[in-house]
């Protein structure tokens, strides 16, 4: 696979690597072996909204959860848990970790952690799985990973 590609970046103004739009974390996913897509939403949510299907490239999606359902408590063992997931997956810290959430916010605070623990190609995925709500209060209808018709299940 290859091992240099232009990252383009939504926004670079941030304490992580930058946020990407779902089109360009695929990319990043397809080209370069060690990089990894972490859903940062909750259990809950996977389960009812659905959540990236990446078996076609032969990765799987890491869950750790940012907050829990359904009190809105912060994991504070976040970091931790995400270290202890990821650490026979890359083999240092300038690979490629991507965050995902439903629009984006959770993703983005996820980035900047764990870029403060270290990792350098921390990116956001900005608007997350779900979207920006339509003006009918709809997801997934104006961007988002699903918008993008990229591969996700539900179970």
């Amino acid at each position: 696979m290859k091992t240099r590609m232009q990252i383009d970046k939504i926004t670079t103004n941030t304490d992580y690597a930058g946020d990407i739009n779902p089109k360009t974390a695929w990319s990043i996913l397809e080209n370069f072996n060690e990089s990894l897509l972490v859903d940062v939403r909750t259990k809950a949510e996977l389960s009812y909204v659905g959540y990236p299907d990446l078996s076609s490239l032969k990765k799987s999606l890491i869950n750790v959860e940012q907050q829990f359902f359904p009190d809105g408590k912060l994991n504070e063992n976040f970091v931790a848990e995400l270290e202890e997931y990821i650490k026979d997956e890359l083999s240092n810290k300038e690979h490629h970790i991507l965050f995902l959430c439903r629009s984006g916010a959770r993703s983005a605070k996820a980035a900047a952690m764990m870029t403060q623990n270290g990792w350098v190609n921390c990116y956001n995925i900005a608007s997350g799985f779900e979207g920006d709500p339509d003006v009918f209060h709809h997801r997934a209808t104006v961007n988002g990973w699903k918008y993008e018709g990229l591969p996700w299940i539900q179970q």
